[in-house]
């Protein structure tokens, strides 16, 4: 038997269901997804993670430094330029934490929209009830009556 990372027999999700996914995928991004047995949460939980590991490493390491340089930021006499200069080297491994935990937040946000809109959609088909389709009438123009 050959290991895969496909999703082992979807299921249906009710609306209880896809509404925890969206819940897990909002506290811990891809968790919820992989919970639905969503592909994407193959990716999105290792991203979430990735991000939070660097968030915490690299924001502890900038903290440090600024509390050991937090004097050089009141001196009128250092060069400003130098400084932010400085300052984006120790803060820019932080912030691509932050991006990549907020990339997986939001995709994994996504997925967990479109779980719901997936149970509604067969809750919907499971009562036989399928809500009416609008048809507008056509634009008349000027000429047209």
């Amino acid at each position: 038997m050959k290991p895969s990372l496909a999703p082992a027999g979807r299921k249906p999700l009710d609306r209880q269901t896809a509404w925890g996914c969206l819940t897990t995928n909002l506290a811990v991004p891809g968790v919820g997804s992989l919970r639905a047995r969503r592909f994407a949460g193959c990716f999105q939980a290792p991203l979430g993670v990735a991000g939070l590991v660097l968030t915490f490493t690299f924001g502890l390491r900038f903290i440090a430094w600024f509390f050991a340089n937090r004097e050089r930021f009141d001196n009128p006499e250092e060069d400003p330029v130098a400084t932010l200069v400085e300052l984006w080297r120790v803060v820019r491994w932080p912030l691509l934490g932050i991006g990549l935990f907020a990339l997986a937040w939001l995709w994994a946000l996504v997925t967990s929209l479109n779980l719901l809109q997936q149970a509604r959609k067969e809750a919907q088909a499971a009562e036989g009830h399928v809500p009416p389709k609008i048809c507008l009438p056509a634009a008349e123009g000027p000429g047209k009556r």
